[in-house]
């Protein structure tokens, strides 16, 4: 189950490609339960992607694309 802080960071993550004010711990979380992935732009930036889990999540309360 995620905590409350981990389920914001999705939600933000599902509509915002900011995320530097974010717990990095969150987002390790939701890494883990492969609910998004981290993917490198380059070496200064990396991108945060939600996952098709992430996305079913997200749609089964209704804030899915």
């Amino acid at each position: 189950m995620l905590s409350p802080h981990e389920f914001a960071a999705l939600l933000i993550l599902s509509n915002s490609e900011r995320h530097g004010e974010l717990d990095p711990d969150d987002i390790g979380t939701l890494v883990e339960r492969q609910l998004v992935r981290l993917e490198s732009r380059n070496a200064e930036r990396n991108a945060i992607q939600i996952t098709t889990a992430g996305e079913r999540l997200l749609r089964s309360i209704g804030r899915g694309r």
